[in-house]
Order: structure tokens, then C-alpha cells, then sequence
């Protein structure tokens, strides 16, 4: 039984992590077989009766060892199966087809093709871009200035017809490392730097101290520029490397890595020719209140909720919902369904949030409201309570109460006529619900002081339902959701 609290705003907590959920899970040893049933069935040993039989031959120990390593590979490979940190591939597109453009610090723009190999002809663009590159800041080699890797300048502009949002790079890193990801997120990349690495540099190892712009995710495309060693080695915050070899530019080829945010990664020594990549900031997009949200209300709209707000000033007020969102009100909090918000329900809680208020969503019914913290529990249905049917005299079998009302009244029935018998019954089951509403925590509109707006014809209402038992009978409580803000 809760107890009745007032209704509160608790502070809102972040995930940890934003990647499959099964993450957490990944350092458990293996201890069953491939195959492992969802019902686990214990039986008493029995006494065998019988003959003793033949023991069996002992195996050797050979078997043992090859079993063991066995399992030790295969819990190894569900280890990495339960929690990667990194994905690659290739972008389906010409190389030929790319061209970078930039401007160097006289001014002038250049623009360099692809794919290149300076084993056989180094392009003059190609020498002006290194010209205006500036050291990356790698620690443990300002001594050597000549194998130092360098980047593009961030004040120089700098484009190019490579788009990964034309390509679906961002899909394939969202189902490999968010796959846990709910709907309303979205994951965006902006492009980070030009990376430029020529014979004999390499990269020592990036923390992730040196991308604290809030990235949950770097993707590195490597251009279609011949060179060979330059192997890309990144290590995840257990210390678990993956190593990426990234095809050497070959001229067919654009390859891309990414990996998670909380990452380093490093690059080998280039052994012979250039190696040139960009690097993307993935950030996360999505229409909960942490995060800015993708969309903004119209003027027009804005212009009508503001008579409503200022007549509304120092009050609770609230409006009910109107998309369904088929959820179990049982099972989570109505503050869970803000990335989820569409149509005009998304559109309400921007526009107030552009008045910088604070709207929150509270689940509702009967004239009841729970706090933000709390989920919808219609409790168990108590059969000795003193207001319960079978204590008044009315059966609770498994049937509908009504139903069995109806086969024993007569003319010792308690309460009289037929019509007497329906009413008191209603108003038992109505009390009896509502005293396990207010047991779950849910306190009155009035008691919470939130006034309702609603049309002078009330429209259609979000309707989620929650299970419940009475006298013996599964029923559904409908349960309505509310966008509370109070107007200072």
C-alpha cells in the first residue's frame, strides 16, 4: 500500500547510457549451453532400484581441455555480441564522384579530386591543403615536427560533395550501437575535422576529454587516398581494442568507422603514402525536455495559447491529451511518453515550452490525479473488506456481478427491487475502486488544486488502460493522461 503523497515534481533523471540495455550484462560468465529453455524444471532424484550399470569410460583429458577452451571462445564471443562499442563498413558511391573544396590563407579557393595516389603524382591542391593544415594536438610528439598529424583549420571554410545524410550511415549506427534507442530520437552528425596524416605520422591515443562537445557517437570516413599501414585501433572504456585496417584508400573504396563517445582511438604509423579522413560529431536529437527539440510552433499558435496563459496566471492548470499512445499506465510513468508525444499533443508541449514553462504529464481518471513519480496500481481486491459484495450479502463468484445479482434475487432479497439491487451494487464497486485509487497514491483534482481547460464540447480524450481484478472478474480501468503547468 502507498502512501498518499502530495503531488511533487521530482528531479528528472538522464540514462547513463544511451546503447542496448543488455550492456550491463555483458561481464557475466557463461554458464549454460546454445540452447537454454525459458522454463526451468527442478525434479526430486529417484532411487534406482535396478542393477548397477557399467560405469562409463573416462574421458580423457585432451576432451576436457578442448571443451573448456570451447566454452571459454564461445563466452568470449557473447561477451562482444552483448555490448559493441563499434561498427564499419563502406559508402556505395564513386569515388571519382568526390571533390573537396577549400580556401587557403590567401584567399584562394581550390578544389581537390578523387581518389589520389602521390606514390605517382602528388595534385597541387594536395600541397597547398598540407600548407594550411595546422598540428594535431597528439601528445608525446612536438619533437618530432615532421611526423606530426595535422588538421584543417575550423576558421578556413572547407566543403565537400561527400554527404553522409545522403548515404544511411546514420541507420546502420543506430541499429548496431542504439538499438535500445525509443521512437522520437534521432541521432545527427556534424562534421568535426579534416584529419591529414603523410608518411611516417601516426596518432597517439585521443581521449575522450579532448570531444567534450556532448557526443554520443564519432564516425570517421576515411578518403579514397593510397596508403598503406595507417591501421585505426580503438579502445572502449574497459579497455577492450578493435582494430580496423580501412582498406588503404584504395580507389574503389570509402570506408567508415564509428564508434561510441566514451572511446578513444589512435592510428598507426603511415608507412607510405597520405592518409586523409573526416571525423563526424553524432549528436542526439529528440523531444524530451533534456535535449533541444527538432521542431518549433507556429506564431499563429503561439499567438492563441498566450490569452490562455495570462489568464490562467497563478494557477495549476492543465489539459488533457488526445493521441493514444497504447501504453500500460501500470507499467511506467506518464512522463515516459514525452519523446513520444505527436500531432497536437507535441505540438501544446513545445509551444509551452517556448514560454518557458514547465510541463508535466501526470496520469489520470476518475476525477483523480497521480503524482509524477507514481504509475497506476488499482491494488488487489480485498473480499473481507466491510464494503466488499460478498460482505453485503451479494455473491462474488467468477461471473459478472450483475449477473449473479440477478440469479438470486426474490422476495427476501435484501435491498428490494431489482433496480435497488443494481444501484447499490454500482455504488459498492465505485467505492471499493476508489479507495484503491487513493491507496495507490492518486490524490483529487481539488486536493491538487489543478484546474481543468477543456472546449465547451469536450473532444476525444488519450484513453490507456490499466488491469484490474473485482470480485473475480478481469477488468480494464481507462486512465487518461494530463499536460500540467503552472503559470507564475
Amino acid at each position: 500500500m502507498h502512501p498518499r503523497s502530495a503531488l511533487g515534481s521530482p528531479t528528472p533523471s538522464t540514462a547513463s547510457r544511451l546503447s542496448d540495455s543488455s550492456r550491463s550484462d555483458g561481464s557475466r560468465k557463461f554458464a549454460r549451453n546454445g540452447s537454454v529453455s525459458e522454463f526451468e524444471i527442478e525434479r526430486p532424484l529417484k532411487m534406482n532400484t535396478s542393477s548397477p550399470k557399467r560405469p562409463g569410460v573416462r574421458r580423457r583429458q585432451s576432451e576436457y581441455g578442448a571443451e573448456s577452451a570451447l566454452r571459454a571462445s564461445v563466452s568470449r564471443l557473447l561477451t562482444a555480441k552483448a555490448r559493441p562499442f563499434t561498427v564499419t563498413g563502406h559508402i556505395p558511391m564513386d569515388p571519382a564522384s568526390l571533390v573537396l573544396f577549400f580556401r587557403s590563407k590567401s584567399g584562394i579557393t581550390h578544389s581537390l579530386d578523387f581518389p589520389i595516389n602521390i606514390d605517382y603524382d602528388t595534385p597541387p591542391a594536395l600541397e597547398v591543403l598540407l600548407a594550411a593544415c595546422k598540428p594535431h594536438p597528439t601528445p608525446g610528439f612536438d619533437v618530432y615536427p615532421d611526423r606530426e598529424t595535422l588538421f584543417y583549420p575550423a576558421n578556413l571554410p572547407l566543403t565537400a560533395t561527400l554527404e553522409i545524410a545522403n548515404h544511411p550511415i546514420l541507420d546502420a549506427v543506430r541499429n548496431a550501437l542504439f538499438p535500445a534507442l525509443p521512437m522520437g530520437h534521432y541521432l545527427t552528425a556534424l562534421r568535426d575535422k579534416l584529419e591529414v596524416m603523410a608518411t611516417g605520422a601516426r596518432m597517439a591515443p585521443q581521449p575522450r576529454t579532448l570531444r567534450n562537445d556532448g557526443r554520443v557517437a564519432t564516425i570517421c570516413v576515411t578518403l579514397p587516398v593510397h596508403h598503406r599501414g595507417g591501421n585505426m585501433i580503438v579502445r572502449d572504456a574497459e579497455g577492450t581494442e578493435e582494430k580496423f585496417f580501412g582498406g588503404g584508400g584504395k580507389p574503389s573504396e570509402v570506408h567508415w568507422t564509428a564508434f561510441l563517445g566514451e572511446c578513444e582511438y589512435e592510428v598507426e604509423t603511415i608507412q607510405q603514402g597520405c592518409r586523409m579522413s573526416f571525423t563526424y560529431a553524432v549528436h542526439l536529437k529528440t523531444y524530451g525536455a533534456a535535449v533541444d527539440p527538432l521542431i518549433t510552433p507556429s506564431e499563429y499558435f503561439l499567438d492563441l495559447l498566450s490569452p490562455v496563459l495570462s489568464l490562467s496566471r497563478g494557477r495549476k492548470v492543465a489539459f488533457y491529451l488526445t493521441q493514444d499512445y497504447g501504453v500500460n499506465p501500470s507499467e511506467g510513468l506518464a512522463e515516459s511518453l514525452v519523446p513520444h508525444l505527436k500531432g497536437s499533443d507535441s505540438l501544446l508541449y513545445h509551444a509551452l515550452k517556448v514560454y518557458k514553462l514547465a510541463p508535466e504529464l501526470h496520469w489520470a481518471a476518475g476525477g483523480y490525479v497521480w503524482p509524477i513519480d507514481r504509475t497506476v496500481e488499482c491494488g488487489n481486491d480485498v473480499l473481507d473488506s466491510p464494503t466488499s459484495l460478498s460482505s453485503m450479502g451479494f455473491p462474488s463468484a467468477f461471473g459478472s456481478p450483475a449477473r449473479s445479482a440477478k440469479s438470486v434475487r426474490g422476495p427476501m432479497s435484501y435491498y428490494g427491487g431489482p433496480e435497488e439491487d443494481d444501484v447499490e451494487i454500482t455504488k459498492i464497486e465505485a467505492h471499493n475502486l476508489r479507495m484503491r485509487v487513493e491507496e495507490s497514491g492518486a490524490i483529487p483534482l481539488s486536493e491538487a488544486e489543478i484546474f481543468i481547460l477543456s472546449d465547451w464540447v469536450p473532444g476525444p480524450l488519450a484513453k490507456e488502460r490499466v488491469y484490474f481484478v473485482s470480485n473475480g472478474e478481469l477488468e480494464k480501468l481507462i486512465v487518461n493522461v494530463l499536460l500540467v503547468i503552472y503559470v507564475p
